[in-house]
Formats: structure tokens, C-alpha cells, sequence
């Protein structure tokens, strides 16, 4: 199976539409074609008959759908080019991701540094499940170099970071980390599910490993599930033939067709957003009824300066609290008209929910002491999440005015 090279000299705009797009020599179609077999058959010298030797399954022809499928295999090739790295392994999730990379590079007596606050999924995955197979985790507010430099053990293989995290909108120093991994001898992968590449490339600022719940911003529609891990070659054919062929994760080619055509239109639309969100945050920050706004294109975000520097889009996800978060609930739920109240992000529709703190608490994070002060001085008692989409940023102001003067009632 051969793997075309990637232009890099083209714009990003460009690698977007047609990073590891291959025409269909039979019909010249552009559009990616959905490859629905899983089977592929085997012809007499083409190196399909024995896998003896090959390091990367991708070196051998299409074989089975749950180690390599044509269609999949451009979503990863255009993954691949978007973050500027050789290679990437999609996954039926985000999570699928994420525990295929940490199966990969972790073992009995391993030690793992994960940012304390971070997607649930990864953050339970790590803390609940992975010390049952021998595997040591420290949970660390990555922001703060001192401690993480602190927190690295002789047998730390691994630091899992988020930028943006989620839900707190806190940065990390990409840069700053892969230098303190790289000194020990650790990995750093990161999880740039809420940046994607219009926004920050991990791996050109030093990680090894850049990850994304292709579901959310990638695929922007709201309608396909799906993950990806990419970095070296030499990386990915590592989880490729541990978590892509034992894990039963595999991206299926009408999702992996789905999230190819969201990202044909990944930068204008995340251009889009996040200039709609930077007036919905600046509109929110200036409204009686909110006591707080982050936003990391806001100058009030604690880490501003560090957003201007690693950061060339501020996103389309801001966070906001009131004084009443459960009655603001209970409202945006019943009278939104154009914002959805619901979970997840990353859609064309704007989104919104409220992560109370102590429920966060509860079931994730369990933060102590300062740990737990730096999250309330994100969070407060609870935040308000707001994915934005593509409606027009006028609607989204009227609609937030609304309901926010039926709070103040």
C-alpha cells in the first residue's frame, strides 16, 4: 500500500482539502470514495501473503478493515498532514486514542504524569484503570512547571497533556513540557481536541504525539464518532500494530468518509467560530448577570500572554459563570432558542452546558488542596461550557440576552 508524500509547502488551507487525497483512477471522482469491504483479496507476490518482517502494517497492501482500510487510511494521511507529522493511527473514538497510546507505551511499573484536569474520559481512564495493570499515575497541574519537574519519577514514561483542557480553558506550556519529558527520557502527547492544527500543532512545538477526538471540531457536524493519535512514523507504527490490530478500535470508512468531508471546511469554519466567540465573550464579560468569563483571546484569561504566543487561532470554546448556576441551568434548558443545551462540542451548532463543580468533583477530578483552589479559580462553583458554532454571533448574543434577563428577574 503505498503512502503518498505530503506537500508541505502547501498553505494549511489547502492540506485541509486535500492532504492524502487520492482521485479514483477508474472514475477520476474527487470526492474520497467509501471503501466498505473488509475484505481485500491476496495476490501472489505482493507481500500480503506473509506480514513476517514489516514493521508497519501500512507497508502492505490492504488486507482486512480492522488493520488498514482505504478510506481510513486518507483520513489518517490528511490528519497526518494538517499536524505536519509522517503519520497517524484513527480510532473509533477520541478515547479509543487516547488508550491506544497509553496500552502502547506503558507497562507494569511504568509511571504516567497526566494533567489533572482533562477530558473525563482520559482522566478516569488514567486514574481507575490503568494502576490495575501496574502501572503508576500521578495527576498534576501541568500550567505549573516547578511541580511537574517534581513529579517526575525515574520510571515516568509518558505526560498527557490537554491545551486548551477541558472544561477549564487552562493552558500548558507545550514547549516548556516536551523539554522536561524529553530530559527524562518521557514521551509527551497532548490532546488538541479543543486547539485542533488551525490553532496549535503539538508536535511542532516539541511533543511527540498529538491526539484528537476527531468527533468534535474535526468533523464539526456533530454526526460520525471518531480519534486519531499522530506523531513519527516509528510511533505510530508502534500503536498501529499493538492498539490498531489487538484493541478492536477500528474507525469505520463511513464515519472516517464523514469526518474527511467536516474537515474539507475545518478552517473557515474555525475561523468562523472563534471570532464569533470572541465577541460572545466579550459581550458575557461585560453583561451584570455574569460574574465571570475565560476565554483565552480575552486579556482577563490567566494566561493570555502564554495564548498569543502558542496560539494562532483563540478557539471557538469559552466558559462562563453566575452567581446562580443551577437556576441559569434550569433557564438556558427551557428558553434557548438558537444555542442548544446540551453535551459535547465541537459542532456546527453552539452548545452550552453547566459542569457543577462539586459533581466534577465527585466523579473525575477529586482535587485537593491547591489543586482544588486552582480549579474554583477557574470554575467557581460551577462553569457554564460553551461550544460556539456557526450561527451568526448576533443571534447568539440575543439569544444569551433573553435568558439572562429572565435571571435577573
Amino acid at each position: 500500500m503505498s503512502t503518498p508524500s505530503t506537500p508541505f509547502q502547501w498553505h494549511d488551507e489547502t492540506l485541509a482539502l486535500d492532504g492524502g487525497l487520492i482521485i479514483d483512477p477508474s472514475t477520476h471522482a474527487i470526492a474520497p470514495n467509501i471503501s466498505m469491504s473488509v475484505n481485500n483479496t491476496l495476490k501472489p507476490g505482493d507481500g500480503a501473503f506473509s506480514a513476517e518482517g514489516v514493521e508497519d502494517l501500512t507497508d502492505l497492501p490492504f488486507l482486512y478493515a480492522r488493520w488498514t482500510n482505504p478510506t481510513v487510511c486518507q483520513l489518517e494521511q490528511r490528519v497526518a498532514a494538517l499536524e505536519y507529522c509522517p503519520a497517524a493511527l484513527a480510532t473509533a473514538t477520541g478515547l479509543a486514542a487516547i488508550a491506544a497510546t497509553f496500552f502502547t507505551f506503558l507497562k507494569a511499573g511504568d509511571h504516567l504524569l497526566i494533567s489533572d484536569v482533562c477530558y473525563a474520559g482520559a482522566n478516569e481512564l488514567a486514574r481507575r484503570i490503568l494502576p490495575d495493570y501496574g502501572i503508576e499515575v500521578s495527576a498534576v497541574n501541568l500550567s505549573r512547571l516547578d511541580e511537574v519537574a517534581a513529579a517526575i519519577r525515574p520510571n515516568t514514561r509518558l505526560l498527557h497533556a490537554e491545551s486548551p483542557c477541558n472544561p477549564l480553558l487552562r493552558l500548558c506550556d507545550i514547549g516548556a513540557l516536551a523539554e522536561l519529558a524529553h530530559a527524562h527520557g518521557a514521551l509527551l502527547s497532548v490532546d488538541s481536541t479543543l486547539a485542533t492544527p488551525v490553532a496549535t500543532r503539538p508536535t511542532e512545538l516539541g511533543a511527540d504525539l498529538t491526539i484528537h477526538s476527531l468527533t468534535k471540531f474535526m468533523n464539526g457536524h456533530g454526526d460520525a464518532l471518531g480519534g486519531c493519535v499522530a506523531g513519527s512514523k516509528a510511533l505510530i507504527a508502534r500503536i498501529r500494530a499493538r492498539a490498531g490490530v489487538y484493541f478492536g478500535a477500528s474507525l469505520s470508512a463511513q464515519n472516517a468518509w464523514q469526518i474527511m468531508r467536516g474537515i474539507d471546511t475545518l478552517y473557515p469554519r474555525i475561523r468562523t467560530a472563534a471570532d464569533s466567540a470572541l465577541q460572545v465573550a466579550r459581550f458575557l464579560e461585560q453583561h451584570p448577570q455574569i460574574t465571570q468569563v475565560c476565554y483565552p483571546g480575552l486579556p482577563s484569561h490567566p494566561q493570555h500572554a502564554l495564548a498569543s504566543r502558542q496560539m494562532r487561532s483563540f478557539g471557538a470554546m469559552l466558559t462562563f459563570q453566575v452567581a446562580d448556576p443551577q437556576a441559569c441551568a434550569h433557564l438556558l434548558a427551557d428558553h434557548l432558542q438558537v444555542i442548544h443545551y446540551a453535551f459535547s462540542l465541537g459542532h456546527q451548532r453552539s452548545i452550552v452546558v453547566l459542569l457543577d463543580t462539586e459533581e466534577m468533583m465527585a466523579s473525575t477530578f477529586g482535587l485537593p488542596g491547591t489543586d482544588r483552589d486552582d480549579y474554583l479559580r477557574y470554575a467557581g462553583q460551577g462553569i457554564f461550557r460553551l461550544s460556539i458554532g456557526l450561527e451568526a454571533p448576533e443571534d447568539l448574543i440575543a439569544d444569551l440576552t433573553q435568558v439572562l434577563q429572565r435571571l435577573a428577574v
